[in-house]
C-alpha cells in the first residue's frame, strides 16, 4: 500500500481524488468508483501499488500498435480494477473483481523489478494495459520512470478517462497511447460505461496537443456503437482533432461479461466501417480480431502500395524504408518506422 498521487484533502477527513474524470470525493474508510483507492483518515491510498496480477510478453501489433516501433516486444503489465463499468469488458475478472468479487490480488513486483524483466525478455517497451492503467497510475509512474532510465518506451492501453493533471504529471513518460474511443454518443457511454464521452475526447486532444503517439480503437458491438451516421461522425473527429495521421482500429466484438445476447459483428460491417474511415480521409484504418483480413495490413495512402503485410500480430513483408514509402516517396507517419 503506498499514498496515492493527485489528491486533495477536504473537510471532515474526505478526499477529492484528481486522478480520473469521475473526480471522486471519498469518505473517510471509503473507496473510489474504481475501488482500489481508499481514504484512510484523509490520506489516500492506492491498494495496488504492490500487487500486479498480470505480467505478459506481447507482440507490440497485439495492443494494437501498428506504427510504433513495430515488430517489437513488449512487456505487459496489470492490477485489477477499473474507473469504467463496461458490460462488454473482455477482460472483466481482473478489471471488475474489486467490484465484481470484492478482492484485490496480485503479486509484489517493484518498478525496478518489472524493466528488468522487460530487458530480459528482449522487450523494446512496457506495456500498461489489460485492465485501466489510470487507476495504477501510482505504479505505472515509477516504472516509466525507470523504464525510460534504461532505455525502454512506454505504452499506455486505456480508455482515456485520465485528467489533465495526470498527464501533466505523466508529461515526457507516455511513449504511445492507444485509446478505446468506445462510441461518438454521449448515452451509450453512460449506460455502458458509466462515464462521459466528453471527458475521452478532450484527453485525446490533449495527449495529442503533448505529443503522445496515439492510435484509437473501437469495437464495434452489434445494434450498440455500429450506427455508419455515429461511426462516420466518429471517423471525423480523428481527422479533424486529432490528425488524418491517428491510426484507428476497428475491431470484431464477441459475446462476453454481460452480453452474451448480442451477436458477433459482422465481418462486412467491419469492413464497411473501414471504408468509411478511410473516405472521410483517414490515412490508415485496420480490422481486428479477423485473421487474414486484408484490413490488417498497411497500405501507402500515397500510391496503396503494401507497405506492412500483417497476419495476425506477424509482420511478413515489411517495405517501409526511413519513414518512405519506397515507391512514392510519401511518408508514413509513425514511431521507430
Amino acid at each position: 500500500m503506498k499514498e496515492a498521487t493527485l489528491y486533495d484533502k477536504l473537510e471532515s477527513n474526505s478526499v477529492k481524488c484528481r486522478l480520473c474524470r469521475h473526480g471522486c470525493k471519498i469518505e473517510d474508510g471509503r473507496k473510489g468508483i474504481c475501488g482500489v483507492r481508499q481514504n484512510r483518515g484523509s490520506t489516500l491510498y492506492t491498494l495496488v501499488y504492490d500487487k500486479v496480477v498480470s505480467t505478459n510478453v506481447d507482440p507490440i501489433e497485439k495492443k494494437p500498435l501498428f506504427h510504433f516501433a513495430p515488430g517489437t516486444k513488449s512487456f505487459s503489465i496489470a492490477t485489477v480494477g477499473c474507473n469504467f463499468f463496461c458490460t462488454f469488458c473482455q477482460n472483466y475478472s481482473i478489471s471488475q473483481m474489486p467490484r465484481d468479487r470484492g478482492r484485490i490480488i496480485g503479486e509484489d513486483y517493484s518498478p525496478a523489478q518489472i524493466v528488468e524483466m522487460a530487458i530480459e525478455s528482449g522487450c523494446r517497451s512496457i506495456s500498461y494495459t489489460y485492465t485501466e492503467p489510470t487507476i495504477y497510475y501510482e505504479l505505472a509512474r515509477d516504472t516509466m520512470v525507470e523504464a525510460h532510465g534504461r532505455g525502454l518506451l512506454n505504452v499506455f492501453v486505456t480508455n482515456g478517462y485520465m485528467t489533465r493533471d495526470m498527464l501533466d504529471d505523466a508529461n515526457g513518460l507516455i511513449d504511445a497511447a492507444n485509446v478505446d474511443l468506445k462510441a461518438f454518443d454521449k448515452r451509450f457511454y453512460l449506460e455502458y460505461c458509466r462515464a462521459k464521452l466528453e471527458g475521452v475526447l478532450d484527453s485525446l486532444r490533449y495527449m495529442s496537443h503533448k505529443g503522445i503517439w496515439l492510435e484509437v480503437t473501437t469495437l464495434l458491438i452489434p445494434s450498440l456503437n455500429d450506427d455508419p451516421v455515429e461511426v462516420r461522425e466518429l471517423a471525423r473527429f480523428i481527422r479533424t482533432e486529432l490528425g488524418p495521421h491517428v491510426p484507428w482500429h476497428v475491431s470484431r466484438f464477441y459475446p462476453h461479461y454481460k452480453e452474451q445476447d448480442l451477436p458477433p459483428t459482422e465481418v462486412e460491417v467491419l469492413r464497411k466501417v473501414r471504408q468509411i474511415g478511410i473516405d472521410e480521409g483517414l490515412h490508415y484504418v485496420y480490422t481486428g480480431n479477423v485473421p487474414l483480413d486484408p484490413g490488417e495490413k498497411t497500405y501507402c495512402p500515397g500510391c496503396s502500395q503494401t507497405l506492412i503485410d500483417r497476419v495476425g500480430y506477424s509482420i511478413m513483408k515489411y517495405a517501409v524504408k526511413e519513414g518512405l514509402c519506397p515507391k512514392c516517396g510519401f511518408r508514413v507517419e509513425g514511431v521507430e518506422l
